[in-house]
């Protein structure tokens, strides 16, 4: 009996055609897929170089580079600011240090927009102080405080007013730079907050981080 060689071939024909179709599509969404990595809106005083933190006295060389990975919603994080955050503005104002922060969002929606919202305040040139009210009213995790209502009014009481900002809050403007964040955290292994880094060496949580002269001493030793 002849072989139908003729609808073997129409079917192999077929079957190929089916899985360069496939093939192609996932180049075309592979390559989406980068564009789109690659056109997440950065706040102003971004670096791609340190992975997009918010960074102070970028140009200065040969000074202490100080990495902080934090997330607004962290009660350690608060803690840790309330004992070296003065310490920490002193050394970006005089140009001791190169100090560059990392919002993470370990604790869900609300450390997301704080963080949207801090890279919105750093636009404005007042991320530090924004950065500070965020701290000084630290709700419990998750409880609904932060909305974006609270947090533009949060603008105005460190001296934001513009249009722009509500904005850039209401349309999570950063929120692809937070997700950048949290990626670049967890390929450098960050999984705690606070974390701080001094030329790439990480501080010690339990004699470093919470004392603030050894926190010092740690920075202007190198």
């Amino acid at each position: 009996m002849a072989q139908n060689t003729g609808g073997d071939k129409i079917t192999r024909n077929i079957v190929i055609g089916m899985v360069t179709l496939v093939v192609a599509v996932g180049v075309i969404f592979s390559v989406l897929g980068n564009r789109a990595s690659t056109s997440v809106s950065l706040p102003s005083q971004t670096n791609t170089a340190n992975g997009s933190g918010i960074e102070f006295n970028s140009e200065l060389t040969g000074v202490p580079v100080v990495d902080i990975w934090e997330d607004f919603q962290c009660p350690a994080c608060a803690q840790f600011e309330a004992l070296n955050s003065t310490y920490i503005e002193s050394i970006i104002v005089e140009k001791k240090a190169k100090v560059i922060f990392h919002p993470l969002s370990f604790l869900g929606p609300e450390s997301i927009r704080a963080a949207n919202a801090a890279a919105c305040a750093s636009d404005e040139g007042k991320y530090l102080e924004y950065h500070d009210f965020l701290y000084r009213n630290q709700p419990a995790e998750n409880s609904g405080k932060w909305t974006n209502a609270y947090l533009i009014a949060g603008g105005v009481a460190v001296g934001i007013s513009s249009a722009e900002f509500g904005a850039c809050i209401n349309d999570s403007k950063y929120g692809g730079w937070v997700q950048s964040i949290a990626t670049d955290g967890g390929k450098k292994g960050i999984d705690s907050t606070p974390s701080v880094f001094v030329n790439g060496k990480a501080l010690d949580r339990n004699t470093q981080i919470y004392d603030a002269a050894a926190f010092a001493a740690a920075i202007e030793q190198g």
